[in-house]
C-alpha cells in the first residue's frame, strides 16, 4: 500500500473507527461490511479539496451533478444485498466514483458496473486499478437497461433513483436474487429490497426513506 493510500490524519485509525462506531449506532451489523467501510480508502474517491471530509458520514459532490453516497447508505445497501447469502455475480447500476463498486468487489467474485457518464466511468476505472481491484467489469451505457449479456445476477444495486423499478432490471435478477434500489421522485424516495421468488414472482420490502440523484437515460 503506497503513501497516498495510507494517508495521513484524515485516514487515521481513530477517524475511521469513529465512522464505524457511528454506523453501528445506526444499525449496521454485518462485520464484513463494517470492516470494509473502515479499510476502504474513501478519500481516493473524492476530489482532493474534499479529502479531509472523506470519513464523515455524509454524501459529497464528485462533479457532473453526481455525489458519492454517504457511508451509511453504502453500508445499508450492501448489507441488504448480502443478508441472505453472498452473491457471486452482482450488477451495479451507476458506477459513479466507484466507491460502492469497491465495497462490492471485496465481497463477490464479479461486479458488472454500468455508468452513463463516460468521465465518471473512466475515473472509477483508474481509481480501482490504483488500489489493485481486478474483478470489476465496466460499461459505458444507459444503466436503466442494465447489462443483459451477463444476466442473471445474484444481486443488483442501483445507485440512482428511477420513478419506478425498471422491468429490465427485475428480468435480469436470478431466482433468489436481490435488487436494492431507491425509487420515487425527489423528496419522496424509498429504498426498496426486491427479491425474485420465481419466474414471475417478486417480493418487495421498504427499507427506509432516502434521497438519491435521479436515474437518467442517455449517454454523456
Amino acid at each position: 500500500m503506497n503513501g497516498e493510500t495510507r494517508g495521513i490524519g484524515m485516514t487515521s485509525a481513530r477517524t475511521r473507527d469513529r465512522l464505524v462506531a457511528r454506523l453501528k449506532e445506526q444499525g449496521i451489523k454485518d462485520a464484513r461490511v463494517l470492516s470494509l467501510i473502515r479499510s476502504t480508502p474513501r478519500h481516493l474517491f473524492v476530489d482532493e479539496a474534499l479529502a479531509s471530509r472523506a470519513y464523515e458520514d455524509t454524501a459529497l459532490p464528485i462533479g457532473l451533478g453526481q455525489t458519492i453516497s454517504q457511508p451509511y447508505i453504502v453500508a445499508r445497501m450492501t448489507e441488504a444485498l448480502i443478508a441472505a447469502n453472498t452473491p457471486e455475480q452482482v450488477l451495479e447500476v451507476g458506477t459513479g466514483c466507484g466507491y460502492q463498486t469497491s465495497i462490492l468487489a471485496a465481497l463477490v467474485k464479479r461486479v458488472y458496473t454500468v455508468e452513463r457518464l463516460s468521465a465518471l466511468s473512466q475515473r472509477a476505472r483508474q481509481t480501482l486499478s490504483s488500489i489493485n481491484i481486478r474483478n470489476v467489469f465496466f460499461r459505458h451505457a444507459d444503466g436503466g437497461w442494465g447489462w443483459p449479456q451477463h444476466a442473471p445476477y445474484d444481486g443488483i444495486i442501483c445507485t440512482a433513483a428511477p420513478d419506478e423499478v425498471p422491468p429490465s432490471l427485475m428480468e435480469q435478477l436470478a431466482v433468489g436474487g436481490r435488487l436494492v434500489i431507491p425509487v420515487g421522485p425527489a423528496g419522496d424516495q424509498q429504498l426498496l429490497l426486491v427479491t425474485r421468488r420465481g419466474e414471475e414472482r417478486y417480493d418487495r420490502e421498504v427499507l427506509e426513506k432516502v434521497s438519491f440523484v435521479p436515474l437518467l437515460g442517455g449517454l454523456e
